[in-house]
């Protein structure tokens, strides 16, 4: 199981990378066929888990599992009969990154919706045809003209179109999610993206206002933040579009690709909108806060490497709404922090404008920025915004 799960990550990269690679260039690229690579990767896994089988080194069971999951993924990543995606309009860049934190979900999911692995296992062999997978969404769609009220389903639906390229039915197929389940921010960010490329790749009108409805919401969706940037860029906007990126920094890895991305698109937007680009001495002038984070020797059993940890800065005296946010994991600590008017969630709530804040730090089992029961946390005593020597130490557990 080991060697398939360090398989499935690998993949997941895979995809991710090639979903975000039109944030990295502005230059058209040709079409790239991707539908006999993707089946020809999928069948050495299959090929892989058939010979754990064989070698005794894989129960029965997990190998079921494990290649239903396997063929499932499968449907997410074949996008339609022609395999072509030309990845050249400037437009799309917000849409592909929100797009890209969707992929890996989707495949489990369509198959928990559409039947037990071991008849999924048999109805796809090693050479699975677009058809087929075509087949299997439309086995899902009767399930759900039989069961509407499955908000769920009628979700995972709408993905699975959206993956076979058929955005017009995904659309439809996030309405009727939407219906049922109207402050669902995700649900509506998702139906928003779908019913954009089902109108030629455009966010104005319905779309943006469905983005907006999200936002509303849960103003740190990522993926909202992403086509609201995108919209705004569309119609020119650009200080706006520079706006809602710079909210998405705080909530992936400052050290990560897709911060680099972001950066680089918000860099670009000022440009356009002729203001100054982050960093400058314009905005250096407010200095940074920065020190180190610990984790208590008493609570390292209760982490994982991987668990997420935020860092924000806070008002000691004020509205409790972060400042600015970094995000690291747990492997990195003692981690060495730097926040400032850069990391702001919100252009109206800089660190500069507060004189004394207090540091807080967050280790998130879940990933998810708002506060959940079994998160670790600990926080600094009020110092000023530019001390360079801030100590903090996660050290008790969120009731």
């Amino acid at each position: 199981m080991t060697a398939f799960w360090l398989i499935g990550v690998a993949l997941a990269a895979l995809v991710l990378a090639w979903v975000l690679w039109p944030l990295r260039s502005r230059r058209p690229r040709a079409p790239v066929s991707r539908q006999a690579a993707n089946v020809s990767i999928y069948r050495d896994q299959l090929r892989e888990l058939e010979a754990d089988l064989a070698a005794g080194t894989l129960a029965q069971a997990d190998y079921e599992r494990s290649r239903a999951e396997v063929e499932a993924r499968l449907l997410q990543d074949v996008r339609g009969p022609d395999a072509t995606v030309p990845l050249e309009r400037r437009s799309t860049r917000g849409t592909a990154l929100a797009l890209g934190a969707a992929i890996p979900v989707v495949a489990l999911a369509v198959y928990l919706m559409v039947g037990n692995p071991a008849t999924l296992s048999r109805q796809i062999d090693h050479g699975a045809t677009v058809q087929q997978l075509e087949n299997m969404v439309e086995r899902l769609a009767a399930r759900m003209r039989e069961n509407p009220d499955d908000v769920q389903g009628w979700q995972l639906l709408g993905r699975s179109y959206a993956a076979l390229g058929r955005f017009k039915e995904s659309a439809d197929a996030y309405a009727q999610a939407a219906l049922r389940a109207p402050r669902d921010a995700q649900l509506l960010v998702d139906f928003a993206d779908a019913l954009a490329m089902a109108r030629g790749q455009r966010l104005e009108g319905e779309p943006e206002k469905l983005v907006q409805r999200a936002l509303e919401i849960d103003p740190q969706n990522p993926k909202g933040l992403a086509l609201a940037g995108t919209a705004a860029f569309e119609r020119k906007d650009f200080a706006k579009a520079a706006e809602y990126w710079e909210r998405m920094l705080p909530l992936v890895p400052a050290d990560s690709e897709d911060a680099r991305v972001i950066r680089q698109n918000v860099a670009e937007a000022r440009s356009l909108a002729g203001q100054a680009p982050p960093g400058t001495a314009a905005e250096a002038a407010s200095g940074a806060l920065r020190g180190t984070v610990f984790l208590s020797a008493q609570l390292k059993a209760e982490v994982a490497p991987d668990d997420v940890v935020f860092v924000f800065a806070r008002a000691a005296e004020g509205p409790p709404m972060p400042l600015a946010v970094a995000r690291t994991r747990v492997r990195d600590l003692p981690y060495e922090f730097r926040l400032d008017d850069s990391m702001a969630m919100t252009p109206a709530m800089k660190l500069s404008a507060f004189p004394r804040v207090v540091v807080g730090a967050r280790v998130s089992k879940s990933g998810n920025a708002t506060p959940q029961p079994g998160d670790l946390q600990g926080a600094s005593a009020p110092v000023p915004n530019d001390f360079g020597e801030v100590r903090v130490v996660i050290d008790r557990v969120v009731p």
